[in-house]
């Protein structure tokens, strides 16, 4: 992270499906600063297990500044194009950013999540994460905290204890919520994930 694109807005592209570390690696070294949020996963083949490592939203990058340069984006093998609404690129908020960041950059189990607009709405409480706010939603007995990124209609999921969180305002449950009478002690997840940022420091 430089100072000149510290205070600048996020910004997106939209890539071909499997190049996304590749399309970042080469924005990175034009100087860009690019954001590819990733997690591990395990794949089961007939005589093996493979832990792979795959972007938290498929076939989005995310650049910070550096738009006047957006030609040299574009014209990157692989870039379909800058999300925009008519004629305006599209932003993303520095706060879901940086929420995306600590959760993939923290101890914590992350894996892809459908978009949510509705659900229980909870304040992380401690931890790396003190302070973001998210849905809340019970999955196969366990407590996940879904962080959403509104202008790509993405979200990530983050595995928590439910005594880490608080409940603010109450907005209903999602479709993979739990009744509160049917709520169970929460579990470990099977996945160990992780995050990698490129083009910072």
């Amino acid at each position: 992270m430089t100072s000149e694109t510290v205070d600048e807005p996020w910004w997106v592209i939209y890539t071909r499906h499997q190049h996304e570390k590749v399309i970042a690696q080469q924005l990175t070294a034009k100087g860009f600063e690019v954001f590819l949020p990733l997690y591990q996963t395990t794949r089961q083949w007939k005589d093996r297990q493979k832990v792979l490592e795959l972007p938290l939203f498929p076939c989005y990058v995310f650049i910070r500044g550096g738009l006047q340069r957006r030609l040299h984006v574009v014209t990157t093998p692989g870039v379909h194009m800058v999300l925009s609404r008519g004629e305006k690129v599209v932003m993303i908020s520095e706060e879901e950013m940086e929420s995306v960041r600590r959760a993939v950059e923290g101890p914590y189990r992350v894996e892809p999540h459908p978009f949510l607009k509705c659900g229980d709405r909870v304040r992380v409480k401690c931890g790396p994460l003190e302070g973001i706010e998210g849905i809340l939603v019970r999955k196969k007995n366990v407590y996940r905290l879904v962080i959403s990124v509104e202008m790509v209609n993405q979200a990530v999921a983050v595995e928590l204890k439910s005594s880490d969180i608080e409940p603010l305002a109450r907005t209903g449950y999602s479709d993979l919520d739990a009744a509160p009478s049917q709520a169970k002690k929460p579990v470990q997840s099977a996945h160990m994930v992780r995050g990698v940022s490129a083009g910072m420091s």
